[in-house]
């Protein structure tokens, strides 16, 4: 096939590498340089949110990126308790830590855990949970004549330490009430 395959890579087989196919019409080179990789983990570039928001009943992911060559090994603790896998909490294999059905229990400090052959890392954030949002008053369907006027409503619940926004679609897409404000009309109820 053509394919050069190397196992084991060290430093010493970086380099430029020089692919020729030769037959009876002609030759013709291709080059590539393979550069070795390895770095122990490190969060400089990316760490943890200092401030993770859950939703209460819902569900969150806390994502664990660092910089790292070759790929990690990843654990969690949460405060000095080791996380293990289980039925509402999950490690992936990218390193993010996904909570189900998050309760005032799970606030606290997590801290991502990275381990390679080069050397091992961590960083922290705090988990808090908000209220969930909920609709408590939703659209309800209208009949009504073509060149009359159409009123719909949507109220919501929502913790008060959070801002909500509402957003209008008409058949999945966006109303821009700026852009129609001569046929849309947005009034906010305090």
């Amino acid at each position: 096939k053509g394919e050069l395959r190397i196992q084991s890579l060290t430093f010493e087989d970086a380099g430029m590498y020089q692919c020729i196919a030769e037959n009876t019409h002609g030759i013709i080179y291709a080059n590539a340089e393979l550069k070795i990789v390895a770095s122990p983990p490190t969060f400089e570039l990316n760490p943890m949110k200092k401030k993770i928001l859950a939703a209460k009943g819902g569900r969150v992911i806390i994502e664990c990126k660092p910089k790292a060559a070759p790929k990690p090994k990843f654990s969690w603790s949460k405060g000095t308790e080791l996380l293990v896998n289980g039925s509402r909490i999950r490690i992936w294999d990218d390193g993010s830590l996904e909570i189900i059905n998050v309760t005032k229990l799970d606030e606290g400090r997590y801290t991502c855990f990275a381990e390679n052959n080069r050397g091992k890392a961590n960083s922290t954030g705090v988990l808090e949970m908000t209220e969930a949002t909920r609709i408590t008053l939703a659209p309800l369907n209208v009949d009504v004549t073509v060149g009359e006027n159409a009123t719909m409503q949507c109220i919501a619940s929502h913790d008060p330490t959070l801002d909500l926004t509402f957003i209008w679609s008409l058949n999945g897409f966006v109303i821009d009430f700026e852009k129609e404000h001569e046929h849309y009309e947005r009034n906010v109820m305090v």
